[in-house]
């Protein structure tokens, strides 16, 4: 019988590896679905196959092997391949290489009897796997007519089609995710529907500014949105259509607020009334700052500080708030234009209008947030150095492979060494800690606002209108219990009652049908929060990797 093996077409200049796919024995078929790459490990293989057939409920396996020698030139690499046989078994075993620029591929199943390898006749039919899964094949229309041929190659076709559709879950991890397995599939190039998931974005600094501005943070927001409204799956149960239609009420909302927006900003000059506002607003908080510092540089409320440190620290702030002066005036003949283009932003919608006005007092605060990176790191330097030479004194260290304090001996020069060191941070932390205290401050106001603006972009983003609306108009659409009311009760005759609905409460309605929100600002403790302030570790108004996010 002659194996027909379906590969995708978007693989063949994948790089080497194994071949990930369905074999349909009924038909004699293989219909790869992807590329895995090395380096891997088979176990995490095997584990993940096996997760995505208990989602798919498709026998998704290990068919076999692919050589590109045009990417991969080692010998070693197609011994290896060779070898893959006996780990992951399956009959029969596939091999497909590709050499070089060739028209031109070789294709072998091998089954082994009684330690004999058989080779068969095969059919490499390539196939446009994103066409397939998003195409619904229809059975012949002219069923009398049809001959039972093809009637049942049509069934065959159909098996191929579901098995690639079932599959989908396969293509959510590429190439180009974070994990242990790298697959190549329709979507390793670049997905439509994901823009916000671009491969342009992956990389540095693109990535960085992705993962940072507020606006680009909505903005993959709302391209999630639009997915979920645009899916032409159906809603499986009540919650799914309430939270579409939730989607929905809230993008139509949103879109509607940000073009009455527009409209008020480009009425009467606003928007020039505005540029010509931001100079001297700029100009005033410039002003304001360097007073600030001649106040710290004198004899601030009465104390007396280092003037040597106090010096230095004061002219090196001055001089930042001179280039930040300049930097505005060297814009100013384009802010006007900039902020004309930026008003047409809120067409998009008033929350990403308010993101972009996040991130506009973000760069206009950026000379702010530099003061405070260096006064909280120079704070830090000398608190750390501080309680170190503690330990010196009382006989201890830090045990870095430990993470603990051990004992440990000092002789009398080490000892005489962190005397003076100790010494000298001493005196020079009350200077540094009131430059951290009075530009922590100014930050912490700077990052309250933004907190509010985001806290109102979270509002828009989470609040469930549409349930809201429902509960208000057709409150018997979402029950919470029934009561029972007496009608009629005599002696004699029967008890009438009447069953009320019990509406869910407002409260109940927006906990339980409250959207989901992207929260790129990270949810710190007030305890945790105190103790990095006090130790003077920077606290930034973004989530890390590292952070454990709800």
């Amino acid at each position: 019988m002659v194996l027909k093996v379906f590969f995708p077409s978007c693989c063949s200049s994948a790089e080497s590896g194994i071949l990930i796919g369905c074999w349909i024995s009924k038909q004699s078929s293989a219909v790869i679905l992807a590329v895995v790459h090395f380096p891997f490990i088979p176990v995490q293989v095997k584990q993940y196959l096996s997760e995505v057939q208990r989602v798919t409920k498709v026998s998704v396996s290990v068919l076999g092997t692919w050589s590109n020698s045009k990417q991969e030139k080692e010998e070693s690499l197609s011994e290896f391949l060779e070898d893959l046989g006996t780990i992951f078994s399956h009959e029969p075993w596939i091999q497909i290489s590709k050499e070089g620029d060739s028209k031109f591929w070789s294709c072998s199943a091998l089954r082994k009897h009684s330690n004999n390898l058989k080779e068969e006749e095969i059919i490499l039919v390539y196939y446009d796997q994103r066409k397939v899964m998003l195409s619904h094949l229809h059975p012949p229309l002219d069923t009398a007519t049809s001959t039972d041929q093809e009637a049942d190659d049509a069934l065959k076709l159909s098996a191929i089609f579901d098995t690639v559709a079932k599959s989908k879950i396969l293509f959510m991890t590429d190439r180009y995710d974070d994990g242990p397995i790298k697959l190549t599939h329709w979507q390793s190039d670049g997905n439509i529907s994901g823009v916000c998931r671009s491969r342009v974005l992956k990389f540095w600094p693109l990535s960085f500014l992705w993962s940072k501005l507020s606006t680009c943070e909505q903005l993959g927001h709302r391209l999630q949105h639009l997915q979920v409204i645009s899916s032409s799956q159906k809603a499986q149960n009540q919650t799914q259509l309430m939270r579409k239609a939730n989607i929905f009420v809230s993008l139509l909302i949103d879109v509607v607020l940000g073009i009455l927006l527009m409209s008020w900003l480009y009425r009467k000059n606003r928007i020039g009334h505005l540029a010509d506002t931001l100079i001297p607003v700029a100009d005033h908080v410039a002003e304001e700052l360097q007073d600030l510092l001649q106040w710290l540089m004198g004899a601030p409320a009465g104390l007396k500080m280092n003037r040597a440190l106090d010096q230095v620290l004061g002219r090196f702030f001055l001089y930042h708030i001179h280039l930040w002066i300049s930097y505005i005036h060297l814009m100013s003949p384009f802010i006007e234009m900039i902020l004309w283009y930026v008003g047409l932003s809120a067409c998009l919608g008033l929350t990403v209008a308010l993101c972009i006005l996040s991130d506009i007092i973000a760069l206009l605060t950026f000379h702010i947030y530099c003061f405070y990176v260096y006064g909280a790191r120079l704070y830090c330097l000398k608190i750390y150095g501080l309680s170190s030479l503690w330990r010196l004194f009382r006989g201890k260290k830090w045990n870095v492979l430990r993470q603990r304090v051990d004992s440990c001996s000092y002789d009398l020069d080490q000892l005489f060494i962190g005397t003076l060191l100790f010494t000298i941070l001493l005196f020079l932390l009350p200077t540094t800690a009131l430059y951290y205290l009075v530009f922590t401050l100014l930050r912490l106001l700077v990052v309250i606002v933004q907190g509010l603006i985001h806290l109102l972009v979270d509002l828009i983003d989470s609040l469930p209108l549409y349930s809201i609306i429902l509960r208000l108009c057709r409150s018997y659409r979402l029950a919470a219990g029934v009561k029972f009311r007496v009608l009629e009760q005599q002696d004699g005759k029967p008890l009438r009652l009447l069953m009320q609905i019990n509406p869910l409460s407002y409260s109940s309605v927006v906990q339980t049908y409250r959207l989901p929100t992207y929260s790129c600002y990270p949810k710190d403790s007030w305890t945790s929060l105190c103790k990095k302030l006090f130790l003077g570790e920077l606290i930034y108004p973004w989530k890390h990797k590292g952070e454990k996010q709800d």
